[in-house]
């Protein structure tokens, strides 16, 4: 495995980032790949197939002998029967198998296909490898709050590593989906809810599991998914409806899978939603004009778990056969789990409603990758039951999980100088996430086990913390009796309250939509009754989305976010409370003033009537809320004090020149700290209304105290583009107003610059 020295002081342009990182040596060696015909040798097996076996190729099922929490993160009927799944493989019925138990199992199933089927054409091996493989990382948008991509790419990285010594070629991820309404459990698996934001970490997680040579015995291939804008699920309904219109689905949904695709992944997931009225597994203009045709993807999609299948209940498809012909022709390459392109794609084709070449293009497609992953040269290249243990939660890999943790972690509030704390203080570690193997790693986790990770209480300890007494107060949805006058008794005997409160694992993650996006009643009754004791509190939260704080919670005076952070948790969270780590990371979806505001994202429209308080009249706001976020994207606080100056902004930009803009960030504070220092425009005034503001580069940078310095971006015109009236790249010249910003809702230094038309 290779490690690379992150600096701590990376420039992270928008567009710009995304093309240097597509332009890359990396991308250079996948695009030669891709070009590659396929050897004479493999090429000449399609000659040799019979219809079965070409629809086996297209066949993806779950493993019959699985692997870890397989079977419960998928409905029944994902395990099997492993002697009958051995002879399917054999008779050339599967492509092969996912979310299998290691090494051991990819052993058998690809020596008996080696040896005893007719064309030995290799099995592959995928997984669900979400946010690691054994060393659990954070879930993937705590990590995007780090707003640190190559912290992904090598997240992604090391688990590529121990997944590929467990025998795994391909892991379904990255998810791209932009997600907007923190309502949607799945909003764990994304970047978030900017677009731009969400690109950046699309490419990383691509470039970390690819690695530089594919056929490399640690690469893995990845799925850019799930295609597309499922994050835009009506009222937040996971698997329910997307109906937006094709300028926000271009504009605003589409870039971060482009940005996957264009970043070398060769396999793309199709999503379970529908898009104005056409399920996506159904939807040619999707899968074929605007993923093949206009962007030039090359590789294969796969149908997500039976989702060819779901086209009957969703009204779409009258039964099997029909969901298969319907998926296929539409451009679904390969189906999963289903079953159904193996029991009806070779009658579809012998009574001409299916073309023989159309099943032969998408064959050669799956033998390709197969080929870039270089199964056809070894087919067991990434299967070693040694190597498997030798790479599995190594101590590198483990100091990068505690890494991930801490630089994930997100301070909202820190009136008083409540944190750091001191570590002779008496703490009251108060809440059900308090300790416990529980509720650490975070949902979707195929071969982790919180047995294995530190929880708060351990890491606590480890710290050093001299006094610290541990009472669990509630469960997490149930009243625990007598649990709060415990609580209360232990915060009274305290110093300092640590309230760990917050989401379960099993309140996150798919098929965990929600319609209050607020911490359980009876934590609240806890964070009242322990607030009441007057001691100082510090709310350390547990969440795999945005949530809308109340009461005690809202109102304690220090509030850390601090997501699901997998192996290291404990020790990540003791790392910042105690201040070995200045906190980081910075909020990539809105935490909104109440639940009723979502879906909710910071670079929504103005309207006509926009709301600059909440005194005045028939203006776009709640009754109870303001048309904004209580803690907004980008919001997060230091252990420094950051002051923001001295703004350097030229009054025109040339057509086709750049403009220079600066801005000096200070830490007047005693500590050191590292701000991410943001980049918003708004267009005053253009054809298409444009949002309120939009993120266009941001910037890490590490302050000792006292310290300032000068941040530089440069915008080009087409970091001012957006959709022209005929859905195609435009730029008008005007007055655009610019905000160098801690947040997407901080004014920081701002100011205006004219885009004047011309040579």
């Amino acid at each position: 495995m290779t490690t690379t020295k992150v600096t701590r002081r990376a420039t992270l342009m928008g567009a710009g980032a995304v093309a240097a990182w597509l332009a890359s040596p990396a991308r250079a060696m996948l695009d030669a790949a891709a070009a590659r015909p396929l050897p004479a040798s493999v090429e000449a097996l399609i000659a040799r197939m019979t219809i079965e076996e070409k629809a086996g190729q297209l066949n993806l099922m779950a493993a019959a002998w699985a692997g870890g929490v397989a079977t419960s993160l998928n409905p029944a009927g994902a395990a099997g029967n492993f002697d009958a799944q051995l002879a399917a493989a054999v008779a050339g019925a599967l492509t092969g198998v996912f979310n299998g138990n290691g090494a051991e199992m990819a052993r058998r199933m690809q020596r008996a296909v080696m040896k005893q089927s007719r064309l030995k054409i290799p099995l592959i091996f995928a997984a669900d490898v979400i946010h690691g493989h054994r060393t659990i990382f954070p879930v993937p948008v705590g990590e995007a709050a780090s707003f640190e991509p190559e912290l992904a790419r090598r997240t992604a990285r090391v688990a590529a590593y121990e997944a590929a010594g467990a025998g795994i070629d391909w892991t379904f991820f990255p998810m791209v989906d932009v997600a907007r309404d923190q309502r949607w459990g799945r909003t764990m698996e994304g970047a978030g809810e900017d677009r731009r934001l969400g690109e950046l970490f699309a490419v990383a997680r691509v470039k970390g599991f690819q690695g530089e040579d594919l056929t490399a015995d640690d690469a893995v291939m990845a799925c850019v998914k799930h295609f597309a804008a499922y994050g835009a699920a009506e009222g937040g309904l996971d698997y329910n409806p997307v109906d937006v219109s094709e300028r926000t689905l271009r504009e605003t949904y589409l870039p971060p899978y482009k940005a996957g695709f264009d970043a070398g992944a060769m396999t793309g997931m199709a999503s379970f939603n529908e898009i104005a009225g056409i399920p996506a597994h159904g939807n040619p203009w999707l899968l074929q004009k605007v993923l093949r045709e206009e962007w030039g993807f090359e590789g294969f999609v796969v149908g997500d778990y039976t989702g060819d299948e779901e086209m009957i209940a969703a009204g779409f498809a009258k039964d099997s056969r029909d969901a298969t012909r319907i998926a296929f022709l539409a451009g679904v390459d390969m189906s999963m789990q289903s079953d159904n392109y193996f029991k009806h794609l070779p009658g579809l084709v012998r009574d001409g409603s299916v073309p023989e070449e159309r099943v032969d293009r998408s064959v050669r497609r799956v033998l390709a990758v197969k080929h870039m992953l270089g199964l056809f040269d070894d087919p067991f290249r990434r299967i070693d039951p040694k190597r498997e243990k030798a790479r599995s939660r190594t101590r590198a890999s483990l100091a990068l999980s505690r890494e991930a943790g801490r630089k994930s972690i997100v301070m909202l509030k820190n009136e008083g100088d409540v944190l750091p704390l001191d570590k002779g203080r008496k703490i009251a570690l108060i809440g059900p996430f308090a300790e416990g193997q529980h509720d650490i790693n975070g949902p979707w986790v195929v071969y982790g086990d919180n047995a294995n990770a530190v929880d708060l209480a351990t890491g606590i300890r480890a710290a050093g913390a001299r006094s610290v007494t541990v009472t669990a107060g509630s469960k997490v949805e149930e009243a625990l009796p007598g649990g709060i006058e415990a609580a209360v008794a232990a915060a009274q005997a305290a110093d300092v309250v640590l309230l760990a409160i917050g989401e379960s694992e099993g309140m996150s993650g798919e098929a965990q939509s929600r319609t209050e996006i607020v911490v359980p009643a009876p934590q609240m009754e806890l964070a009242e009754a322990v607030a009441k004791a007057g001691k100082p509190m510090v709310v350390v939260l547990k969440n795999g989305r945005g949530l809308a704080l109340s009461g005690a919670v809202r109102e304690a005076p220090a509030i850390l976010v601090t997501w699901f952070l997998g192996s290291e948790s404990g020790h990540a969270i003791a790392d910042v409370l105690f201040g070995a780590y200045s906190p980081s990371g910075r909020l990539p979806c809105s935490f909104p003033f109440e639940s009723g505001q979502s879906p909710y994202h910071y670079d929504h429209k103005a309207t006509g009537r926009p709301a600059p308080n909440m005194t005045e009249p028939y203006k776009a706001r709640y009754r109870t809320a303001p048309n904004a976020a209580l803690f907004p994207f980008g919001h997060g606080l230091t252990y420094g004090t950051i002051e923001y100056g001295d703004l350097r902004l030229p009054a025109r930009m040339a057509w086709d020149g750049t403009l220079e803009v600066s801005a000096t960030v200070a830490n007047t504070g005693r500590r050191a700290a590292e701000e991410v220092v943001q980049l918003y425009v708004r267009d005053r005034v253009a054809s298409i209304t444009r949002p309120v503001r939009e993120l266009k580069a941001f910037r890490k940078v590490a302050l000792a105290p006292g310290a300032r310095e000068t941040v530089r971006f440069t915008l080009r015109r087409a970091d001012l583009m957006f959709l022209g009236v005929d859905l195609t790249p435009t730029v008008e010249p005007g007055t655009f107003d610019l905000w160098i910003a801690p947040s997407a809702q901080a004014e920081g230094v701002t100011g205006s610059f004219e885009l004047v038309a011309g040579a």
